[in-house]
């Protein structure tokens, strides 16, 4: 979807507001605009939330997605491959350009389950993507611990800015 009214609403009440009713109908609209039926199975790894986001939010939204997503496909889902080891701003809450550097090296792999990666085919999934600088960042540590590909699928995606306007 893209992510406009009135989806901003929707996710901010799943995401801030203990909206954990509306995760099924978010993960329905995400399949029925998901893969082809003949895709080969992927790894769903949600993206994780630091400790104390997590303490203070109650659950982490990717998760849920992913639980009820990996169920859906019959594919596996893991929560505890990827860590968030460095608690970051809110990336809505920073300009575009500082994005990147707000979550350079703040995720880490589980290493007794680094080798769970080796030649996996990867979905990595969260409720909304901005400036992709989560996935790119998640992406080039999940490659790095051998993951054959890395896909990011998120139930919403802000419009490009319109350049020159």
């Amino acid at each position: 979807m893209d992510y406009a009214f009135p989806w901003t609403q929707l996710v901010a009440q799943f995401k801030f507001r203990q909206g954990l009713d509306l995760a099924t109908s978010l993960t329905e609209l995400m399949a029925r605009n998901g893969p082809p039926a003949d895709l080969p199975p992927r790894l769903i790894l949600p993206v994780p939330l630091s400790a104390s986001r997590m303490r203070s939010r109650g659950y982490n939204q990717a998760w849920e997605l992913a639980r009820r997503l990996g169920k859906k496909l019959s594919w596996p889902v893991r929560h505890d491959v990827l860590l968030k080891t460095r608690d970051t701003p809110e990336q809505m809450a920073l300009p575009r350009h500082r994005r990147h550097a707000n979550v350079h090296q703040a995720f880490s792999i589980t290493q007794r389950l680094g080798q769970t990666l080796a030649g996996e085919r990867v979905v990595l999934l969260d409720d909304v993507m901005t400036t992709g600088a989560t996935a790119n960042e998640i992406a080039r540590l999940l490659k790095g611990a051998g993951a054959r590909s890395v896909e990011a699928w998120v139930f919403a995606r802000t419009p490009s800015p319109q350049v020159g306007l």
